[in-house]
């Protein structure tokens, strides 16, 4: 039986219909100054501009009834990227597949990571393989620095364990081998933030954004294990840092990529630096594809939309 296509009718540019979950950001400022009509209707609309919790796994939307016209901004299981315990799931899937290829160096950027408590045995046994060794461990379902601290005794594990076993449902954590020698700007570490646009997973579609920033820590970083409990010193989030007396106001502690690459540029060279850009712009797109049988075998490849303007 032939099946039926539903006829493809060009998206309005003018009078375009938008819903959104989301009022207090920029998007919703744009939409209205285009002079978008805002609705409220379930499914009457051109751009659904959603929190992630709008269309997750437990929201009950189904991508499969979206017409040709309407846009949303998260692809179908778009947590399986966005979640730090599926993320790593997927990257661990990805970095196996390519060790029958003979190139599981590939993935060699992210470091040792289990997931708790599903893992908590494993980790134990590697935890006590390498004495010494510091771990870092961050909820999965938070933001913003919360929950996360570092660790080099499995008794602080058994804390953490005490605390959730009193609980109906424990709270997922991820523990990774903490990277003890970091790249250091003036002593202090950072974190780069770089923006991608993801028109299509069928065919993979991406923009990177020519701008983004770094984040500093407003601590200088040491190895002192008596600094562990120093969040300052060891993350970079801006919820963290701004509670801190020496956090700059002025600059966010913040760098513009730009500059980063200046600074780059003037300590280890052209080709250092620029092998080094170009190797992030892989990664992003090795992990974007490291999902991308999931979200075939899972959904529709008609239903994997976002949003194009």
């Amino acid at each position: 039986m032939e099946s039926r296509r539903r006829p493809v009718v060009p998206m309005r540019l003018t009078n375009v219909r938008f819903k959104t979950t989301m009022h207090n950001c920029v998007a919703f400022k744009v939409m209205l100054a285009r002079a978008w009509v805002e609705v409220f209707e379930e499914s009457d609309w051109d751009i659904f501009w959603a929190d992630v919790h709008s269309l997750g796994v437990d929201s009950g939307f189904d991508h499969s009834k979206l017409l040709d016209t309407q846009k949303l901004n998260h692809f179908p299981r778009h947590y399986e990227l966005t979640r730090k315990d599926l993320m790593v799931k997927n990257l661990k899937r990805a970095k196996k597949l390519l060790e029958k290829e003979g190139r599981a160096s590939d993935y060699d950027f992210f470091p040792q990571t289990y997931v708790l408590p599903l893992e908590h045995g494993i980790f134990v046994e590697e935890f006590r393989r390498n004495p010494g060794v510091t771990w870092i461990m961050k909820p999965c379902g938070r933001a913003q620095g919360r929950g996360i601290f570092l660790l080099d005794k499995l008794s602080q594990v058994s804390g953490w364990r005490k605390q959730i076993d009193e609980k109906e449902k424990p709270e997922t954590y991820v523990v990774s081998r903490y990277l003890d020698q970091p790249l250091l700007l003036g002593g202090r570490k950072f974190d780069l933030r770089i923006y991608v646009l993801v028109l299509s997973y069928v065919p993979l579609i991406v923009y990177l954004h020519r701008s983004g920033f770094c984040r500093f820590s407003s601590s200088r970083y040491t190895t002192d294990k008596a600094n562990m409990k120093n969040l300052y010193m060891h993350l970079t989030n801006v919820a963290i840092q701004k509670k801190n007396d020496k956090y700059d106001e002025n600059t966010g502690m913040k760098w513009p990529i730009s500059k980063l690459k200046q600074y780059l540029l003037s300590k280890h060279g052209l080709a250092a630096t620029s092998k080094l850009f170009g190797d992030i712009q892989v990664q992003m797109l090795l992990k974007g594809y490291s999902i991308l049988n999931c979200c075939q075998f899972v959904c529709c490849q008609g239903t994997l939309r976002s949003l194009a303007h």
